[in-house]
């Protein structure tokens, strides 16, 4: 996996760089600023060299407050087959939403608290270069919390509320059943449920899942 890190703390980036690298994965480049993400990873593709994933953070220079989600969004809509995951200290969830608007391939938002929990870190950013989604338990929890006053959830129950959340996440059927301690099969019912009372059709493909989440956030 080749990756790209946007983030202005150079400890942090280091960090990162360390992590990965140590699990056998290439870091192409390390920036500091949302202008040279973008400069950089323009020049990888000139080069045929676009890295699977860029990990960024989602406030950096020169004001701090939302230029690495943006730069996240403008890479998102002109590479559209290059994974991103963002970083923040707290949950935003105007950048989350951001984020997970336009396409629901290779996306990620977590907290940097999730940083040190380095197996599921690494697990996530290998996740979201291989096309799929990770969003950090608390980002659920809040985007859902929102979403609960939508009528859009009236249809459905506690139990598949809670397994939205872990698809959401990431996370497989087998690993919802792990987690909520019930068979595969029941876990694919709520799923079933989940995506006929959201009205989301078989034709949606692999898709559905991502497009449940987006289908609250968007309501």
């Amino acid at each position: 996996m080749r990756v790209v890190i946007a983030e202005d703390s150079v400890l942090l980036r280091e960090g990162l760089t360390r992590l990965l690298t140590d699990r056998g994965h290439e870091v192409v480049a390390g920036v500091g600023d949302a202008e040279a993400l973008v400069k950089t990873v323009t020049e990888l593709d000139a080069e045929g060299a676009l890295p699977d994933v860029v990990v960024a953070d989602v406030r950096m220079p020169p004001t701090h407050t939302d230029e690495g989600v943006r730069a996240a969004v403008q890479l998102r809509r002109a590479y559209p087959g290059l994974g991103v995951l963002v970083l923040s200290q707290y949950v935003e969830e105007r950048y989350a939403t951001e984020l997970l608007a336009g396409s629901s391939r290779g996306v990620g938002y977590l907290l940097k608290d999730r940083v040190a929990e380095v197996r599921e870190f690494v697990d996530a950013v290998v996740r979201v270069a291989e096309g799929g989604t990770a969003l950090d338990p608390e980002v659920v929890a809040q985007l859902l919390g929102r979403s609960r006053k939508q009528d859009v959830l009236a249809g459905l129950t506690p139990r598949e509320r809670e397994v939205l959340g872990l698809m959401a996440e990431g996370r497989t059927n087998s690993a919802i059943a792990k987690q909520l301690v019930v068979s595969d099969g029941a876990v694919e019912k709520h799923v079933s449920n989940i995506f006929l009372k959201l009205g989301l059709s078989p034709s949606d493909g692999d898709h559905r899942r991502v497009l449940a989440v987006l289908t609250y956030l968007n309501s």
